[in-house]
């Protein structure tokens, strides 16, 4: 990718990607960006700008090839490329989001969880081995593992998210609601704050003449 894309941008990615996805899951064709920006609640000379940073998808006249549009921006995101990721954390959270999450559609294959409650250790998740997070360390000398997600206890959150990081991961999806502080340059850490989320959710249904559509 030769020019720089900005953060919103990439955050719209997704958003195309699933609304893409569900048009061509009940058979939708082709789409016109006016169309697609009218579902998405974006302009369409909004949606032609964010494409144009990665090529030229539409016709003139036409639109755009839902299932090729959908492929390329698969593509993009790095769908295809076979990620792997382990949960660090087997509690409510992270059993949730091991039984919940659909990771295989989004392109990453779960291969493990780790734990230090000894009634976990050994077990199965829906179908995801759970193993001692002693053995962390050795589990990343002998497998790849592209993304760690974070959901241990606070208190363990930036050593764990250090051994990870020693160990050659590279994403961290971090829900511990804790700043991690890397510096590490070639990791990228996505934080998910729950309480952020519903906190600004208060704050707009508290004040319905704020503008949220930016």
């Amino acid at each position: 990718m030769k020019k720089k894309v900005s953060n919103a941008v990439v955050r719209r990615l997704p958003r195309y990607y699933g609304q893409l996805n569900a048009l061509y899951q009940v058979g939708v064709a082709r789409i016109s960006s006016s169309s697609l920006g009218k579902v998405m609640n974006l302009t369409a000379s909004q949606i032609r700008q964010d494409l144009s940073c990665f090529g030229e998808f539409g016709q003139q006249g036409y639109g755009y090839n839902v299932e090729s549009l959908r492929n390329e921006i698969a593509e993009i995101l790095g769908m295809n490329l076979g990620h792997t990721a382990i949960v660090l954390g087997a509690g409510n959270l992270g059993r949730a989001l091991i039984q919940n999450f659909q990771f295989a559609q989004h392109g990453f294959e779960l291969i493990a969880a780790f734990d230090t409650d000894r009634t976990l250790v050994g077990t199965s998740i829906a179908g995801v081995p759970v193993y001692n997070i002693d053995k962390l360390t050795q589990y990343l000398e002998s497998q790849h593992v592209d993304v760690g997600v974070l959901t241990v206890p606070q208190s363990a959150a930036v050593p764990t998210a250090q051994r990870l990081i020693d160990g050659g991961v590279k994403g961290l999806w971090n829900f511990t609601n804790v700043e991690l502080g890397i510096r590490n340059e070639g990791v990228v850490v996505e934080n998910v704050h729950f309480a952020d989320s519903l906190l600004a959710l208060s704050f707009l249904i508290s004040n319905p003449d704020k503008d949220s559509s930016r």
